[in-house]
């Protein structure tokens, strides 16, 4: 199957056409709430994404929380069903709609491999000549351009071990936006700079990812506290190295830098570069003034895909990752004081466990591994057969795009009528649930139909992705050895929506809400106005009143 790289082209008209599709929450300008009265205005905004974030590890792993994943739920607004409420449920997607408040389909962020790589600008400082990661292809405004607009002192700085991850929640926005370039250095491109400002050299110069080699990730409680064996083979499978604990850096400190991302003491990494970055650019320093900064925290992901959601490795690192927030806050607050800060925390994605196992926590009893090869190649020969040009259409799993709409004539040889057979041909393999084309999925009834409600907020219906297929829930592509995301369904989208600090309410609630909603709840926090038409709409249930 060939890549969409090249294909994937959303017309103006089709970039500005969905939102009204869903009854749920149509597009609306989100207007802004006065902050409470006696309330002081926020000195920082800390935007917090945890990649691969599942909302259930809070309360799966709620008796062993002690750190900062204790102090949000506990002290904040906390959703429980939160959710990325698009189709595609990828790190690009997920962290463009985090400060932006729309959905793919307008931000332009449609899936990894169209996200900020392959782009014709910002090549990457120490990087090779061809590598390049910019916003390029997002589109619109975010939560720090309506800032900016309110406040044209907002100071803002973006860090992450993924480029994405640094990039998207930031929009178009130049500045400090740095990521983990895999050498032990965090980087940027030329988008943003000519070359990194001393303070990051100063910072790279202490090799610290280098340090940890001939070092072990040991399990950080002791062994009888964690319920999940230690010796599933299937995770040595999937991840091609060692399974149980205690899991060894390399020896060598190059080797270390390189493989540095699969380990916890990546986010710790992180975490104190971004400290760094705070005291340097001197963020929330100025009570007159609000400033932001956005951390993607990616160990997570990578613990998730090497030995999946179920795993001993997977529940140790949520561990860490609770004391590292724990530690990002205090030194916050003690920075910039109590009550001077207000944070958001959600996920880009959710996660689902191996399908060849079944899991102990989620319901895979009926997962498929599901290959498309033969009705595809059935449906190219058919193609072929009818006179048509083969290269006409192209299918990258669980998307049909028609790049040549000429190629195809009027009745049996229309572009419809050859994948209306192509789609009967899908519906008969085992673990395809559905088979859709996007223009009738504009007719259903989005508040009920959730999976096509979530297939329009990722592609427009008249774009050139003519066809969707939707496997059952749990399912994987064949050709996925590791632990995955990326369906439609909620096992990949329930991610956890959480506020916590200055104006924030105090509380748990079961409301349905989106990540889209938390940019436009954040500038009713601060007062401010978006500056465009949003998808998602204000929460005013976590508004202190």
């Amino acid at each position: 199957m060939k890549s969409l790289r090249a294909f994937i082209i959303l017309t103006r008209r089709a970039r500005t056409i969905v939102a009204a599709t869903t009854v749920l929450c149509a597009s609306a300008f989100a207007q802004p709430v006065a902050r409470p009265a006696g309330t002081a205005k926020p000195a920082l905004v800390v935007f917090i994404t945890v990649d691969q974030m599942r909302a259930d590890y809070f309360n799966r792993f709620e008796k062993q929380l002690t750190g900062g994943l204790k102090r949000l739920r506990t002290g904040g607004a906390f959703f429980v069903n939160g959710f990325q409420d698009h189709a595609i449920t990828e790190t690009a997607p997920g962290h463009a709609a985090t400060m932006s408040g729309r959905f793919p389909v307008h931000t332009g962020i449609v899936m990894n491999s169209q996200g900020v790589n392959g782009v014709s600008d910002g090549q990457v400082i120490g990087g090779r000549p061809t590598e390049t990661a910019s916003p390029a292809r997002f589109k619109g405004t975010v939560l720090t351009d309506w800032m900016r607009t309110a406040d044209p002192a907002t100071k803002w700085l973006s860090v992450s071990r993924k480029d994405r991850g640094a990039i998207l929640p930031l929009g178009k926005n130049k500045g400090n936006v740095y990521w983990y370039g895999g050498s032990g250095d965090f980087t940027s491109s030329t988008y943003y700079m000519d070359t990194l400002p001393g303070w990051v050299k100063e910072f790279n110069a202490k090799k610290i990812p280098q340090s940890y080699a001939g070092k072990l990730w040991d399990l950080l409680k002791p062994a009888a506290e964690y319920i999940e064996p230690d010796s599933v083979g299937i995770e040595a499978n999937a991840a091609g190295f060692d399974y149980t604990f205690p899991h060894a850096f390399p020896s060598d400190p190059a080797r270390t830098a390189a493989a540095f991302p699969n380990f916890p003491a990546m986010d710790e990494y992180t975490m104190r570069f971004a400290l760094q970055g705070v005291r340097t650019l001197q963020l929330g320093a100025d009570p007159n003034r609000t400033d932001m900064l956005a951390v993607s925290f990616s160990t997570t992901d990578a613990v998730g895909h090497r030995w999946g959601p179920d795993s001993r490795e997977l529940h140790d690192q949520i561990l860490r990752l609770d004391q590292t927030i724990g530690e990002l806050l205090d030194s916050l607050e003690a920075m910039r004081g109590v009550g001077k800060i207000v944070v958001a925390l959600t996920g880009d994605h959710g996660m689902s466990p191996f399908p060849t196992i079944k899991s102990p926590n989620y319901p895979n009893g009926d997962a498929k591994r599901v290959s498309l090869d033969l009705p595809w190649r059935a449906f190219v020969q058919r193609l072929g057969d009818n006179g048509i040009d083969t290269s006409a259409v192209v299918m990258e799993e669980n998307m049909v795009v028609v790049v040549k709409p000429d190629a195809f004539g009027y009745g049996p040889r229309s572009a419809d009528s050859q994948l209306g057979e192509l789609g009967k041909d899908l519906l008969r393999m085992q673990g395809v649930m559905r088979v859709d084309f996007m223009k009738d999925m504009a007719k259903a009834d989005t508040v009920k139909d959730m999976i096509a409600r979530r297939w329009l907020h990722m592609m427009a219906p008249n774009s050139n992705v003519r066809m969707v297929v939707t496997l059952t829930p749990y399912s994987y592509w064949l050709s996925t050895a590791i632990a995955t995301h990326g369906s439609v369904h909620d096992n990949d989208a329930n991610v956890p929506v959480l506020f916590w600090g200055a104006g924030v309410a105090l509380g748990q609630f079961m409301d349905t809400v989106r990540v889209v909603d938390m940019a436009p709840t954040l500038a009713a926090i601060l007062g401010i106005k978006p500056t465009e038409t949003l998808d998602g709409h204000v929460l005013t249930q976590a508004i202190a009143r």
